[in-house]
Formats: structure tokens, sequence, C-alpha cells
């Protein structure tokens, strides 16, 4: 029998295996030109050696839609162990699901084994709450077929023949253009509720739709993200926003109620006063990186990071001053209160949050044009992320680009002719302490006032 997406069952017994479509090799577009050298010498042993021997998943799929993958995985009924013994470049990996890696130089190709369906409670197979936590059970390709998460990604390429084999409708799904999770979609996302980015971020990347019945449990099921390890939602952070669809990947996840389980902050500043503000920010900020990516441009995590979660931090602060707090400790807390709830979610490491904390604050520094002050801010290791952090900000916030304007023509001058330009930095005062008023000569203006009011200051620029 034929087994369409909608109606794959999430267990196969002996009386309901996939009976497959092989679609020959005249009949489709795939050519071992455009697969890696790697994933064939993988292929070509694993079939030599008696081995049955597939490319599988995405690979396959973009082949087919005529794109070019970077990464190229493998399934085969040969054991992590005995894949081993056919490569001696391969290192196993994994416990929850035991892989082989074979390494050939900088490529890596990910050798798995057909996965089984089990009983739940075998020594191979833990489940909790529905998640999967342990599988290892090994079975045929048919159930790996099922096993996997759309249709779209159980496609396998045989090199035995160069056929293309689909178990579960997966070629008819790509020429719809459409997503449908194999089986049951609410017990898959409560299996791993990971898949629902994967859905979001695949969508966004093919330009697909998903299917009915493969949204609708999201809506209910997305606070199981909450049980996700952080440091894994970092990482599928990283795939949704850094692949070069980051924009789309943020308007699935808005649209399916996703970003909230991922950056709360985020999601709670796109629906307060400011949102229009906000998610134009984040629609240049992630339109710039999405080009940066595509002209293999270097991006930096924490810049992106840093826009998602400046309106939270600026609204907090401002809420904080107008209470009576301090300026510079109401940023101060509101900085530590939004990432730490951020950390609850989406475990940003360290070294990405101090850069972020420093990217804001280096915000205020671009009002000041004392010479010293200048210097030492050009100087600053995080000013070229700050300077485009101020760039963005000015596509909404038209008072900053004056700012913009002078700094870029700062930029643009070498230090002698830049500091000949600049007045020395009037006597600094303690933090804290309030200017005194002074007599000053009609030629000469405060120093320390705000970019607004030096717009002709001490450098001449207009």
């Amino acid at each position: 029998m034929s087994l369409t997406a909608s109606s794959a069952p999430s267990e196969v017994s002996s009386e309901h295996v996939p009976v497959p479509r092989i679609i020959p090799r005249a009949e489709h577009g795939i050519s071992r030109k455009n697969i890696s050298n790697g994933a064939l010498r993988v292929l070509y042993r694993l079939h030599e050696s008696g081995y049955k021997a597939f490319l599988v998943g995405g690979a396959v799929r973009d082949l087919l839609l005529g794109g070019h993958p970077k990464d190229f995985d493998v399934a085969t009924d040969a054991t992590p162990e005995q894949t081993r013994t056919l490569f001696r470049n391969s290192r196993l990996i994994g416990r929850r699901f035991r892989l082989a890696h074979v390494v050939f130089g900088r490529e890596i190709v990910e050798v798995a084994t057909f996965r089984g369906i089990g009983e739940v409670g075998d020594s191979d197979r833990h489940v909790v709450d529905g998640r999967i936590v342990r599988d290892n059970v090994y079975g045929s390709i048919e159930e790996d077929a099922i096993r996997r998460d759309f249709t779209i990604n159980a496609l396998y390429y045989d090199i035995a023949d160069f056929s293309v084999r689909d178990y579960v409708g997966g070629i008819e799904d790509l020429r719809q253009r459409r997503m449908h999770l194999i089986g049951d979609p609410a017990q898959r996302y409560r299996e791993d509720p990971v898949r629902m980015l994967r859905a979001a971020r695949l969508a966004a990347k093919l330009d697909f739709s998903l299917s009915a019945e493969t949204e609708a449990p999201i809506a209910e099921l997305a606070p199981l993200l909450a049980d996700a390890a952080p440091a894994r939602l970092f990482d599928e952070s990283l795939k949704l926003f850094l692949a070069g669809h980051g924009l789309e990947s943020l308007r699935r996840l808005h649209h399916l109620g996703l970003l909230g389980q991922l950056f709360p902050a985020t999601a709670a500043a796109l629906a307060g006063p400011h949102s229009a503000r906000f998610g134009r920010l984040l629609g240049y900020t992630f339109t710039s990186t999405d080009e940066r990516i595509r002209n293999d441009m270097p991006v930096a995590p924490a810049f992106l990071f840093a826009a998602m979660l400046w309106e939270p931090v600026r609204t907090m602060a401002e809420a904080l001053e107008a209470g009576g707090t301090e300026a510079g400790v109401a940023w101060t807390v509101a900085v530590d209160k939004v990432l730490h709830q951020q950390a609850s979610r989406v475990a940003i490491p360290k070294r990405f949050t101090i850069a972020m904390e420093e990217i804001w604050s280096l915000q205020s520094r671009f009002e000041q044009r004392q010479k010293k002050r200048v210097m030492r801010l050009l100087a600053h290791p995080r000013f070229r992320a700050a300077f485009d952090f101020l760039v963005l900000r000015s596509h909404e916030e038209p008072e900053l680009k004056e700012q913009v304007a002078w700094w870029t023509h700062a930029q643009q001058l070498d230090a002698e002719h830049l500091a000949k330009q600049l007045a020395p930095a009037g006597v600094a005062r303690a933090e804290g302490e309030p200017a005194r008023k002074r007599k000053r000569s009609r030629r000469r203006k405060r120093s320390g006032g705000s970019a607004a009011n030096e717009t002709n200051v001490e450098s001449g620029f207009e």
C-alpha cells in the first residue's frame, strides 16, 4: 500500500509496512557531481562491503529542489560499530542517538543506522513524558522512514542504482511546497518539542507552507519548549537566525506563537506600545544580517541578540528612571533583569552577553565629542558593532542621524587630522557631581553637551 503523509502512523507494524515509490535516475535531477566526495566515498564503501547505503534527509530534499547542500547524511543497515570498522577516519558519538562521524579534512559525513520502532521501556529506548531521551533501537529502512520528522526529509537516494525512494509522500509535498509531519503531529511534538522550531525554520528556509494538521497543535504545545535545555535552544536559535533566512524565521516564530517561548521579552515588546518602532528595527537588523550571510560576510550573534533585546532593556530602564531611579542605575538593573530572564529560556553564552552589554552601553557615548573620549571610543574593540547598531537605530530615530554623520566622517580621518579638529576635553568631574556654572568666552561652547546641541561644535563638521 502507498502511505500518504497525513495517514502515516508513528509506529509500524508488520501489517502496515510502507511500500516505497521508487523514482529512477532518469526521472529525478540528482547528480553525483553535486554530492560531496566524502559522502560518495562513504556510500560506495558501505555498498561495496555488502551494506545498504543511502543519502538521506535534507541533502536529498535540497538536491531535488535544485539546491547545493553543504552537509550530507548517510543512512545504512550497518551498525555504528561496523561503520567504525570500515572507516579509520571515523568516531562514534551520541548517547541519545548513536552515530558515526566520518571525517574527511573539514568535511564530516554523519552515518546513522536505520532506526527501528522498539517498545517503550526497552533498555535502548527510553521515553519520559512523551519525550524520547534515548533511542538506539535499530530496524529496517521502512521503519527509519516512519521515524523521521517531515515527509520531505524522508527521501532516500540509493547509491546502488541511483534511484530515489519515497515511503511517505515526500515527493508530492516537495511539488506542492508544503510540509507534513509524519505520524500524529501532537505526539511527534511531544516526543521532541524542538520539532516545532524545526518546522518554522524549514518553512522559512524553503518558503514552504505548513499543512493544517502540522500547524494546528503548535499553539497548544508551544509551552513544552520550556522543558528543552536552554543550551540546545541556543543552538537552535543560531540555526534559525544565522542561516540566511533569519527575518522569515522570526516572522514564522511570531506567527506560530513560538517566539515568546524563546525570547519572551522580545515577544512582549512586539506587542507593546513601541511595537511598530521595534518591529522595524528588527526588520532592518535581520535584513542586514541575511544579506551579509548571502555575501559570505562574517556576522556576530551578539549583534543580533543585542537588537532583539534592545527594546525590552530600554523600556524597562525608562520606566525605572521615570520612577525616580538614577539613569545609570536604571540601565544596569534593566540589563541584569532582561538577561537573567532570557538565560532561563535560551542560554546565550557569556562571551556574547558581555558583547551585547558593551554594544548597548556605548550608545550613549556617541553623544560625546571631547577629544580624549572620541579617541578612546574609536579605539574600543566593540566600536564597529556599536556604531553599526547606532546606524540601525537611526532608521527609526531620526534624531540620531546627525550622530551617524558625525562619526562616519570621523572614521574617514586619520588620527592626526581628527585630533586637530577636536577641542580638548573639559575638566572632568566626579560621576554624579552637578556641572558648575562658569563664565565662558563667547567663542567656546560648554563641553559635555548633548549631540543635539553640538551640531556645529569643535570639529566644524556639518
